[in-house]
């Protein structure tokens, strides 16, 4: 039996807990670690160990979690050279979803609980500063109805007039721009109105209803988030915003275990295995019940600033 077939089924038998301080894990990861980015594997595996196993302690959802995938997401952290440090800054945080993995001899559909690592706003800003893609972003600013706002494209160059109302005429919610600085310097904005976030919601609406069972009737919802007190909530517009001004990007990979706020999909290249060989297809996620977040809120007052020097070992980030 190969090593990749024994760890296979030894990760499908292994308590979620279990799993990052066993000694083949930590292998595989030191191992990956030093293959891409040279060195320091050993000491980036402690420091990495400890903050996951901090949240698994902490998140009885995450405790739940099938061992491959906890093994998945731990690994995409020695691939993409992030950290899961835990603060208002984070690059990246774990959440949970059930997954139908099948049907069992009395047509039952069996559900499994996987981890993933949700890479954040801040730390898809660190990854496309590691490609070369962008250099800074400014915190992105919340537009009220009665502030004089104007965005277009003048010369080829995208161009945002904005003065905020001051004292605010209005609590209402028209608008939400970023302002990005590319890799070359070039000046680069993106614009949310309402229009965009509305056919969010909608795309929302259809991905979380459901059949009633006792009626029949279709039960329509979307995230809560986009309808708190009539409007959407300010931290969730933000962070939609930010994923919003990479739809136009170039698409960056990321790993097995790991999803991306802004919904990137995965292009794995060939060649090299992060994994060795440890293939055993995560199931697709169906929405049985809302996803388990576990994100820090983030505090974006100062704006976002990457060094892709310091992407090493010092990653702080959204």
């Amino acid at each position: 039996m190969s090593n990749a077939i024994s760890l296979a089924k030894e990760l499908q038998q292994m308590k979620a807990i279990d799993v990052i301080r066993n000694e083949r894990v930590r292998s595989q990861f030191i191992s990956v670690y030093n293959s891409i980015w040279k060195e320091g594997g050993e000491n980036v595996y402690e420091r990495e160990a400890i903050y996951f196993n901090q949240q698994l302690r902490d998140k009885d959802e995450l405790r739940l979690c099938s061992g491959t995938s906890i093994f998945y997401a731990f690994i995409d952290l020695a691939v993409k050279g992030i950290t899961l440090a835990p603060g208002a800054q984070a690059l990246c945080y774990l959440l949970t979803r059930n997954c139908k993995v099948g049907v069992d001899s009395n047509g039952k559909e069996v559900w499994e609980k996987v981890c993933s690592l949700a890479i954040s706003g801040y730390g898809e800003l660190a990854l496309r500063a590691k490609v070369g893609q962008i250099r800074h972003a400014d915190n992105p600013v919340i537009v009220y109805d009665g502030d004089s706002f104007e965005y277009g494209e003048k010369n080829g160059v995208k161009i945002v007039n904005y003065m905020s109302a001051f004292p605010r005429k209005s609590d209402r919610i028209v608008a939400c721009f970023v302002k990005i600085t590319r890799a070359d310097g070039s000046i680069d904005y993106s614009v949310m109105t309402e229009t965009d976030w509305k056919r969010l919601q909608g795309y929302s609406e259809k991905q979380n209803s459901y059949k009633d069972r006792r009626t029949g009737e279709t039960v329509v919802k979307s995230n809560a988030l986009y309808n708190i007190n009539g409007q959407i909530d300010t931290g969730f517009l933000i962070a939609k915003c930010i994923k919003h001004a990479f739809k136009t990007y170039p698409k960056i990979n990321i790993g097995k275990g790991s999803v991306m706020e802004s919904d990137i999909i995965e292009t794995p290249q060939g060649g090299f295995d992060p994994y060795s060989g440890i293939d055993t297809t995560q199931p697709e996620p169906q929405e049985k019940q809302e996803e388990q977040h576990f994100a820090p809120q983030p505090d974006m007052s100062a704006g976002v600033t990457i060094d892709p020097a310091s992407q090493g070992d010092n990653d702080d980030t959204f």
